[in-house]
């Protein structure tokens, strides 16, 4: 296949573009923005090599020559979406900083309802994902403490907003491809659990109804998981 390299290789440490001829007609950065109007409009699944040289108007051969494999579109991708972060002057707080940056990631993951499949180290660092990082790092200049305690603790701020965005992002779609609506569903499923609950099988769970048996505050779940990650580290 064109350009595929024999060995590891990072596709930063590359030039732009391979081969012989005039000047390259695309640059990297044309290319990450056609792969994510694809996957921003039909889904991480409709990014191909195919699909993204016929957005750009090229051939899917002459497509290799600037990006050597499906991953490293992947790569392009994130490092265009890690560009979209706002990297402010810390404040001196890093707790508050870094609240800061977890609802700034959710508000991106929320544009880009592919980027929580792609959150991997291997896509990690990228020139706007590492002065992501190094941004994260300044704000927590104040935080005593090792930098690999530092990096565990951006690494776990990351998580949770994963986790929650994901499950989000995973219900939503769900949904649209259900022939109901979500509160016929709902409905449904809650009768049964309730039904379940008060066959006195599960006495724990009964309890716990009977404590608190209101919608679950989704937003307040998210702010105290993060609290806590905090704290654990303070």
């Amino acid at each position: 296949m064109a350009g595929r390299a024999a060995v590891p290789e990072v596709i930063w440490s590359r030039p732009e573009r391979t081969g012989r001829g005039p000047r390259p007609a695309y640059t990297r950065a044309d290319i990450a923005a056609a792969a994510v109007r694809i996957a921003d409009a039909e889904g991480l699944d409709a990014v191909t090599m195919r699909r993204v040289a016929a957005e750009l108007g090229c051939g899917t051969m002459s497509l290799y020559n600037y990006v050597p494999r499906k991953e490293d579109l992947y790569e392009l991708m994130m490092d265009a979406a890690s560009g979209e972060h706002e990297l402010w002057e810390p404040s001196g707080d890093w707790r508050a900083d870094l609240i800061r940056v977890a609802h700034q990631t959710c508000a991106l993951m929320h544009r880009h309802t592919w980027l929580p499949r792609l959150m991997s180290p291997v896509y990690g660092f990228s020139p706007n994902a590492l002065r992501y990082l190094e941004h994260c790092l300044a704000c927590l200049d104040p935080f005593e403490a090792p930098y690999g305690t530092k990096m565990e603790l951006i690494a776990m701020v990351n998580g949770v907003v994963t986790t929650y965005v994901g499950n989000e992002i995973a219900t939503v779609e769900r949904t649209r491809s259900l022939p109901w609506s979500q509160e016929q569903e709902n409905a449904v499923r809650i009768a049964y659990l309730g039904r379940q609950v008060a066959s006195g099988a599960y006495p724990r769970l009964a309890a716990s109804f009977a404590e608190d048996a209101g919608p679950i505050d989704l937003e307040g779940v998210f702010e105290r998981a993060l609290a806590r990650v905090l704290d654990g580290f303070a």
